[in-house]
């Protein structure tokens, strides 16, 4: 007898709903989100039918968690329903709209009996594959949190040192810089900056390893603090200094974080074999690349064709008729992270491939914002990015962008 298992997720219990082929509820239980709970799970699933050659498939609206990832270990199909696709399927027995936990279970293992082939199990992908998701999602929101923490360090000395973002928000620099950490920490207001000596600086920038150009950025370090400004009164000006010290903390760790995780994220990806193709598209370094393949698995049947992966990734636009109405709009139900990794891509790539530049230029003089032109240019790279996954080549800018000749031949 098939069987179909639905999982209401929570933080510290799940319910469970267990039906047959007919619908019929054939059980429901409230289990802890511990070893003890995954057990009574396993032992509800044998009870009602589930061998070991034909494992009872799961529905659940989280695709993390412990939960999840032994049921995926154990070689069952798990499917994650986004909650507001959930949603619109409780509304198809539920007119009254009423709702509780073991009937979302319900309503979830009833998806997989009726509208199985609509949805997607989690990919197959490899331990090394995942512990670079890890890795590569937390040195992203690191690198967010770090800019988020000097976009607020910007706001308050912009309040009492505008000084310092003249010296400091220069090209290749920033507030997050290892000198602009360094000598704000040991000067956090303009008086206390206009006091230091061209030897403090010199000292200071030292101590920032700055090894090049140091006597320029001392003279012109020198020049901008002792430049005259306006002030608050002194007791104002050290206020905003203590809160500048206590952003600086935040920004140092948020700093020392970022490194770390961007360090082991690329020591990972180099390990894995998809690394070499990945890294020969223009515009895709080991970070980048690490982003993108940590969105895309290394599972080969996850996606059935490009257009797939366009789509996952809101490169594919989506087309909207009705009538006479027909409307092109950018996709935004997307993967966000692939989308934010692939504006870096295709952004660096115009400096790296002429034949992608000139992608871009035909997609800009066509009427494209800059955007736009990008997302079309990324979309083009999907395509090819899945041909050589799929085939193990590298990429070659001959074959992606062929001369008119070429193609036409």
């Amino acid at each position: 007898m098939t069987i179909f298992c639905g999982i209401d997720w929570a933080e510290d219990h799940h319910d469970i709903a267990i039906i047959d082929e007919a619908g019929t509820q054939l059980a429901k239980r409230r289990i802890g989100d511990d070893a003890a709970g995954y057990a009574t799970l396993l032992g509800l699933l044998a009870e009602y039918g589930e061998t070991g050659e034909h494992l009872a498939p799961v529905a659940i609206e989280t695709g993390r968690g412990l939960l999840v990832a032994c049921l995926a270990a154990g070689g069952r199909d798990v499917y994650v329903i986004n909650p507001m696709a959930a949603a619109r399927y409780r509304e198809r027995t539920a007119v009254a709209r009423a709702k509780s936990d073991a009937g979302d279970a319900l309503v979830l293992a009833n998806i997989l009996r009726t509208d199985r082939h609509a949805h997607r199990p989690l990919p197959n992908d490899s331990d090394l594959v995942r512990a670079i998701a890890v890795l590569a999602r937390a040195g992203q929101d690191a690198a967010w949190s770090q800019q988020q923490i000097a976009n607020q360090l910007r706001s308050v000395l912009r309040e009492y040192f505008p000084a310092a973002l003249r010296a400091f928000c220069v090209k290749h620099v920033g507030l997050a810089s290892a000198e602009a950490r360094t000598i704000l920490a040991a000067a956090p207001t303009p008086t206390a900056a206009a006091r230091l000596t061209k030897a403090r600086l010199r000292s200071l920038l030292k101590q920032a390893d700055r090894q090049r150009n140091v006597e320029v950025w001392v003279e012109r370090l020198h020049g901008i603090f002792r430049a005259e400004a306006l002030h608050h009164s002194p007791r104002v000006e050290d206020a905003f200094g203590q809160q500048a010290r206590a952003l600086l903390l935040q920004l140092d760790a948020a700093v020392r974080a970022t490194e770390q995780l961007l360090a082991a994220t690329e020591a990972a990806f180099l390990e894995h074999p998809d690394a070499e193709i990945i890294t020969s598209f223009p515009g895709l370094g080991t970070i980048t690349g690490a982003r993108v393949l940590a969105e895309l698995g290394d599972d080969r049947d996850r996606f059935a064709d490009p257009r797939a992966l366009k789509a996952y990734a809101g490169a594919a636009p989506v087309t909207r008729a009705s009538g006479k109405v027909r409307r092109v709009l950018h996709r935004r139900v997307k993967n966000d992270r692939l989308s934010a990794a692939g504006y870096v891509w295709t952004f660096a790539a115009l400096t790296k491939s002429a034949p992608a530049r000139a992608h871009y230029d035909r997609r800009r003089a066509a009427g494209d914002r800059h955007n736009a032109a990008l997302r079309n240019l990324f979309n083009r790279f999907l395509g090819q990015l899945h041909h050589c996954l799929q085939q193990r080549q590298k990429y070659s800018e001959d074959k992606a962008f062929p001369t008119p000749q070429a193609a036409a031949a």
